[in-house]
């Protein structure tokens, strides 16, 4: 018998599916080793070496793998083929080998990683296994103590300057630093005023010929591009249009070649879960993951846009026979990812079978049929033709005002028969009627539109992990944790889908950035990140990476907290004196478990109370009490009754939203 250990049942159970009796597979349910919780867990003064404990959880599951090992001929290490995989095993190996006085020989060990969990790729890893990647392995210890030393040196800094029980993190002190950023760019954005001025134009009617109308937009005065920026102007144009002499002055005419999308990555994936969808990057990546364990996607995890020939060669022969050879293009598309630190021996993320795209709303959950369709259309086009465009566009002069339109019309759909407009939000074609240079207009209506330039819009998880990535910050398997981090510590919340730092984000950012300007820079950060994948490539040893850090990095720790000031959280006012001292007044500050009321005088005055953050809507359920904002103890916002637990009334969506939208169709 051989023993196959994976980290999850799901992942065992879709193995067990297709191995034959001669394998038992198991699961270790995650870590079996970790550092401690309690204590640092990292032996300073012995170059930094971690002090791994056994999971006390994961206790039963030991002893059950210590149980199985014993009869085991082989035992085929194989959790997930990156870093934390990679550590995986390597825990395994050392909780086994220390199996009381039975003790296991190294060469019965054996390390297969796959990146589909399908018969053919299991197959060929047992065919070919290897040794523990120990680069990697020493690139996951150099991230877990790089982020232990930063947390736990940190965090007591932050509890003594700025307030019990804060944390710090490598890189979610920096995500929530671009936020704050963001934020204080919109405070001190000033909105100006600007007018659009459009025109409605039809075709003078002539024998046998339908007069189409169409609608153009100033676009230049004279020889200057049109800048209208008060109601005085517009109406003064508006004054000119009305009376002037529209003619067709140009028409443009060009064919647009449009290529694919490339396959998915974590990022894209992630980016495209929450605009698409709205979810969460947690959520897209916990769908994923079950996509994955069921065998029907490669591995999520991955920054590479690299493909398989034989998954290229599968979809193309897919795609000719189902929707003819004219969608093929001559040679088969290969896409290059931009990142420098992408691993191209990983794949994108992609079905195991290009084939299967009707079959699972029947077996699987409705995201789960959700997500697989946008990966399944994804990965089926980007080795498609391209579509074609005719785009056309019209000019039309008016005394001396130029006024534009342009549209683009679909002449062959290529990629967009499997990935339609719809499914990425593209504008829709405009269909622009046939006109000749030259030809005279008449005017059906002329309006002006007043318009505020806007401040920049606030980053939402799509945009967050754009920029993240673009920066160099964080790898795939880091974005989901560090957005769900900074939301359940507080330092940002999530509204209309937007992230908005609280007042202890600001506070956090503006003491750290202050005091540790270095550790927290955009570049420092990215470049520790390169330093950790230049352990991984075995480039660099992780116990001199760490030194050259901590060296500088505890100094300046010793140094802030001897000689910087207390950080005063900045607190709403609410404009009513305190009821108990009569002194203070009452202010709403944000504690472990969200916004609370308190005296502005404490600690002298400890007068608290709850703060109710309403949406100006009556309970729909009991009619009597208000809908107001509560959060999970994950901190993911709901809306609930002010007056539970008599009214047990509770959405995850806004009930004022709901109202709005009946209003509209009513």
């Amino acid at each position: 018998m051989d023993l196959i250990i994976v980290e999850s049942p799901t992942k065992a159970k879709t193995l067990g599916k297709f191995l034959g009796d001669k394998f038992v597979v198991d699961a270790t349910m995650g870590h079996l080793k970790d550092l401690p919780k309690s204590t640092l867990g990292i032996d300073v003064e012995k170059n930094f070496a971690p002090e791994y404990v056994e999971v006390i959880k994961r206790a039963d599951t030991i002893k059950k793998l210590r149980s199985e090992s014993k009869n085991a001929n082989t035992i085929y290490l194989a959790s997930d083929p990156d870093r934390e995989g990679e550590a995986i095993a390597q825990h395994i190996v050392e909780v086994l080998r220390s199996n009381g006085k039975f003790q296991i020989s190294n060469d019965k060990f054996k390390r297969i990683s796959f990146h589909e969990i399908t018969k053919e790729a299991v197959t060929e890893a047992l065919q070919n296994p290897r040794d523990i990647d120990t680069n990697l392995v020493d690139a996951q210890i150099a991230r877990r103590v790089l982020d232990r030393l930063v947390g736990y040196k940190l965090s007591p800094v932050l509890w003594k300057k700025v307030r019990v029980g804060l944390s710090a993190g490598r890189v979610q002190s920096v995500a929530v630093r671009l936020i704050v950023e963001k934020e204080r760019e919109i405070e001190k954005f000033k909105s100006d005023e600007y007018w659009e001025v459009w025109a409605k134009v039809i075709q003078v009617i002539k024998v046998k010929q339908v007069a189409q109308e169409f609608t153009v937009q100033l676009v230049k005065i004279g020889d200057k591009i049109a800048e209208v920026k008060n109601k005085a102007q517009a109406d003064e144009i508006l004054k000119d249009l009305e009376k002037a002499k529209y003619t067709v002055s140009d028409i443009r005419k060009r064919q647009v070649v449009k290529s694919p999308y490339a396959p998915f990555t974590t990022s894209t994936l992630t980016q495209a879960g929450s605009r698409i969808f709205g979810w969460s990057s947690k959520k897209t990546m916990a769908v994923a993951q079950k996509l994955y364990e069921e065998g029907i996607i490669t591995y999520h995890r991955t920054d590479s846009l690299n493909l398989s020939a034989q998954a290229i060669q599968k979809a193309r022969e897919f795609i000719a026979k189902e929707y003819g050879e004219k969608y093929i293009p001559e040679k088969p598309r290969i896409y290059k990812t931009n990142s420098k630190v992408a691993q191209e021996a990983h794949e994108a993320i992609r079905p195991t079978d290009s084939t299967k795209y009707r079959v699972l709303s029947t077996k699987y959950s409705n995201d789960e049929s959700r997500l697989y369709d946008l990966i399944w259309r994804r990965f089926v086009s980007c080795q498609m033709a391209s579509a074609i465009m005719d785009e056309t566009t019209i000019d039309v002069s008016a005394a001396n005002y130029l006024l534009r339109t342009g549209g683009q019309v679909m002449k062959f759909d290529g990629w967009r028969k499997v990935l339609p407009v719809k499914k990425d939000g593209e504008s829709t074609d405009v269909i622009l009627p046939d006109v000749i240079k030259g030809e005279d207009l008449s005017l059906v209506k002329i309006w002006g539109d007043q318009k505020f330039t806007q401040p920049p819009p606030r980053f939402n998880e799509a945009s967050l992990i754009k920029t993240l990535e673009k920066l160099g910050i964080g790898r795939p398997s880091t974005y989901a944790p560090t957005i769900s981090t900074i939301q359940v510590r507080q330092y940002v919340e999530k509204n209309e889908g937007k992230f908005k730092p609280t007042s202890i984000g600001f506070a956090v950012t503006d003491f750290l950035v202050s005091n540790f300007p270095k550790i927290f820079d955009y570049d420092f950060t990215a470049g520790m990140e390169d330093d950790l994948d230049n352990i991984a490539n075995g480039k660099h040893e992780w116990e001199s990476t760490i030194k050259d850090f901590y060296g500088p990095f505890e100094k300046k720790v010793t140094d802030v907290t001897k000689n910087s000031e207390r950080v005063k959280i900045e607190v709403e006012k609410l404009g009513q004196k305190c009821p108990d001292c009569k002194d203070g007044e009452l202010v709403i500050r944000t504690g472990r478990f969200g916004k609370f009321i308190s005296c502005s005088l404490f600690p002298e005055c400890k007068y608290t109370a709850k703060f109710l953050e309403k949406v100006g809507v009556i309970c729909p359920d009991c009619k009597e009490g208000d809908v107001i904002v509560k959060k999970t103890s994950k901190g993911r916002k709901f809306f609930g009754c002010s007056r539970y637990p008599d009214c047990k009334y509770a959405s995850w969506h806004s009930p004022k939203k709901e109202d709005e939208n009946e209003n509209k169709e009513s």
